[in-house]
């Protein structure tokens, strides 16, 4: 028995062999005797396959699991019809005399080298999305199957790499966890897995000795990997396991009902959502409003901006799904290291620490201005609030209040109907901001602790690196110190405090958060029901000072311990 270490990357346990997930070597030749307009005739029939392929891939993965993490396949879809990579292919064919499964190995290794070689890791991870999509048309060109697509028995499926589709394209029945040895927990991959709850683990060194058919025991939540486990090792995770499925039968059983505690305290469960699919997969998982309506897809992957009669109409349709619960949007949050063509935001060394979120708004006022307009317009006659991202200062906050006067004012001129009496909140994101939360409550409404930034700010540790995204741990102290004195600001100034990072619907996390007094957990739908429940067997008065001592231990790590020794009942 041995035990490897990797970056949780989905929570939840698994008993079960081991499955090899290699991707096949596809061999052919680079040159060919064919004329050039023959080989670009086979590439272009492959191209209709590989699109109709995607298209299915992400319809499947919008139904399933909502259409901000569709969006994924989006890219996929959008590169099959780049003009660059086009005349890459063309060329080397017309040119060189290369075939097409030639052409496109080269132009898609060049422009994965490309993304790859980029400083900023969340860009350079895109790299496997760019080989997914070539090792697709080379298999359309010769005529192969799916890749993986062996796995037929209940297993853990290990491999160097996961791509998206590979995810997604996988019997879910059969999937017990998945591991990998590259890869980072905000990888597209990861993403995925924690949609499906399917627990994963990356960075995983080791597991190019570890042969099909062996049994691995897996805790995506701590990110250990025991390779051959004893009895007592499979005992306990094979336990933990039912006891899982018995808790989340019970959870999804009772998600439409209050989380309320049985001391009688009530804290709000509601969901995070990208479109009007996940609105729905929200409701059905009992969310009881939306914590955190992500509006950035609507900016991505275009020519344009989206026009102000736009914006009402897809926010408009979220809200109505939602009735008379309430709907937190937050505005623009994007900066440089998604780029947009029609903002002129230039090269940053450091885009996490550049011109993003609301300093874009600031920087290019119309853009800002008009999504207001559309979030008060769609808002009309429902519970809207608007929430802005990456505040640093009290000014800022003063500022985009003042934005959002502006914007009212501007539709009252038109005689629009808008919404009414909007309550107005900021991301705390930024250590600078947790620190004046007691300043920034006299000037706003709420607050939303947006916990994967705040821990990569106040750690210095970039978590899409998977080098250090280890050292980005939310459940440390010192990110949870912050926390509470954000929670306690609000409190004392008469407001509340939500939060809409991952960390509010990890299990370990719920117990903790309660005790420091949070208000609202937004969540992804999926996790909605156990989190639920988790509150229905606390109290207050016991989950308080366990939350005190955690602020006072030495890691992450040891937080997590004291949860589990407290409440074994909550990983269950």
């Amino acid at each position: 028995m041995r035990q490897l270490q990797g970056i949780p990357a989905s929570p939840g346990v698994a008993l079960g062999p081991a499955f090899r997930f290699e991707r096949r070597t596809l061999e052919f030749p680079r040159l060919t005797d064919q004329p050039a307009e023959a080989e670009w005739t086979r590439f272009e029939t492959a191209i209709a396959q590989v699109r109709e392929a995607l298209t299915q891939i992400r319809d499947r993965a919008e139904r399933e699991i909502g259409a901000a993490e569709a969006e994924i396949f989006e890219a996929h879809l959008m590169f099959l019809d780049d003009p660059a990579l086009l005349d890459a292919i063309r060329s080397a064919i017309e040119a060189n005399g290369l075939n097409a499964e030639a052409a496109v190995h080269d132009a898609t290794h060049y422009y994965a080298a490309i993304l790859e070689g980029l400083p900023d890791p969340t860009l350079s991870a895109r790299a496997v999305d760019v080989h997914d999509v070539g090792h697709r048309l080379k298999r359309a060109l010769l005529n192969i199957a799916e890749d993986g697509a062996s796995l037929t028995a209940p297993s853990v499926v290990i491999a160097h790499e996961l791509t998206p589709s590979d995810t997604v394209m996988m019997d879910r029945r059969l999937v017990l966890a998945m591991i990998t040895e590259v890869g980072g927990p905000t990888s597209h991959a990861a993403i995925l897995a924690r949609s499906y709850g399917i627990p994963a683990i990356v960075g995983v060194g080791g597991l190019i000795d570890i042969a099909s058919a062996t049994l691995l025991a897996v805790d995506g939540s701590a990110g250990t990997l025991v390779v051959d486990p004893d009895e007592a090792t499979q005992l306990a995770v094979a336990t933990r396991r039912a006891d899982q499925q018995v808790h989340q039968a019970q959870a999804r059983v009772r998600a439409i009902e209050p989380a309320i505690s049985r001391d009688g305290k009530r804290v709000e469960v509601v969901a995070n959502v990208g479109a009007v699919s996940g609105a729905r997969i929200a409701l059905e998982q009992g969310a009881e409003g939306i914590g955190l309506f992500r509006t950035e897809f609507l900016y991505i992957k275009r020519e344009t901006a989206p026009d102000e009669d736009e914006q009402t109409e897809q926010y408009r349709a979220v809200i109505e799904v939602m009735g008379e619960r309430p709907v937190i949007v937050r505005t623009l949050d994007i900066g440089g290291d998604k780029p947009l063509p029609y903002l002129d935001l230039g090269h940053e060394d450091n885009p996490f620490l550049g011109l993003r979120a609301l300093r874009i708004g600031f920087e290019y006022p119309d853009i800002l201005l008009a999504q207001l307009r559309a979030i008060l317009r769609a808002g009309a006659g429902h519970c809207v609030k608007v929430m802005f991202p990456m505040v640093a200062t009290v000014g800022e906050a003063r500022a985009a209040r003042a934005m959002l006067e502006q914007a009212r004012a501007e539709l009252i001129a038109r005689s629009a109907p808008i919404a009414e009496q909007v309550e107005v909140g900021v991301m705390i994101e930024i250590p600078s901001a947790a620190l004046s939360a007691d300043r920034l409550a006299r000037v706003v409404d709420f607050f939303s602790i947006g916990t994967n930034d705040l821990a990569q700010y106040a750690l210095a540790a970039d978590r899409t690196n998977a080098r250090v995204a280890h050292i980005a741990d939310a459940f440390h102290p010192s990110v949870l110190r912050l926390i509470r004195q954000v929670i306690e600001a609000s409190h004392a100034a008469g407001t509340w405090t939500g939060l809409c990072g991952e960390l509010a619907g990890e299990p370990l996390a719920v117990p903790i958060l309660f005790g420091l007094g949070l208000d609202e957990f937004s969540m992804n739908p999926p996790a909605i029901p156990i989190a639920k429940e988790i509150v229905r067997g606390l109290t207050l008065d016991e989950a308080r000072p366990v939350a005190l001592a955690a602020l006072d231990l030495d890691d992450g790590q040891a937080v997590r311990a004291l949860v589990r020794a407290t409440w074994p009942w909550v990983e269950s």
